[in-house]
């Protein structure tokens, strides 16, 4: 079941991650621009994408991390055309694609981390981001590694799997901005 799910996450994620992490880049270079700018993203004291992009978070290695998202979601993409139309990779290529994968994954949940608990504020377009890394990251491991006995079972309740995940953010996302969304409700 989860093999034929693979091209499709794969594809779609890869696009739509591309597309945010396109428009966090149009956004950033705005901001650079003009110090002025209100990104389209900045709709309130916690979703916003402004105060996020002014961190050095924002740019962990020196440049805008959103930059890291348009090769690395262009690459998943990719993949999933590909496996569309038929491609067999070798394993070392599903390693890298592994590799890469959770890479991007850790780096997604640390810049959780920083955006909950140090920078204290949300970016829809990096939320995005988010949802589309973890289901790309999970399926792609599930291929890799799914026939283990540890993973098999997972791989039964991939989707179960992936929801308590989610749940787990968004308890978290809820938790550190419950004060504020008590006073909007």
């Amino acid at each position: 079941m989860t093999g034929r799910l693979l091209p499709w996450i794969l594809t779609i994620g890869g696009l739509i991650g591309l597309t945010a992490a396109g428009t966090l880049t149009v956004e950033k270079l705005a901001l650079l621009r003009e110090p002025d700018y209100i990104p389209t993203c900045s709709i309130d004291p916690v979703l916003s994408c402004g105060s996020i992009m002014s961190t050095p978070q924002a740019e962990v290695f020196g440049f805008p991390n959103p930059l890291l998202g348009i090769a690395g979601f262009a690459v998943v993409t990719t993949v999933g055309a590909a496996l569309f139309a038929g491609a067999r990779f070798a394993r070392w290529f599903w390693l890298g694609l592994q590799a890469g994968t959770t890479l991007g994954v850790l780096f997604v949940h640390w810049l959780i981390y920083q955006s909950l608990y140090d920078i204290g504020a949300l970016c829809p377009y990096c939320m995005v981001v988010w949802a589309v890394t973890i289901p790309v990251f999970w399926y792609t491991t599930l291929h890799n590694f799914g026939d283990r006995p540890g993973l098999r079972v997972l791989a039964r309740y991939h989707t179960v799997v992936l929801l308590a995940w989610y749940l787990v953010i968004a308890a978290a996302v809820l938790q550190a901005f419950w004060t504020y969304w008590t006073t909007v409700f």
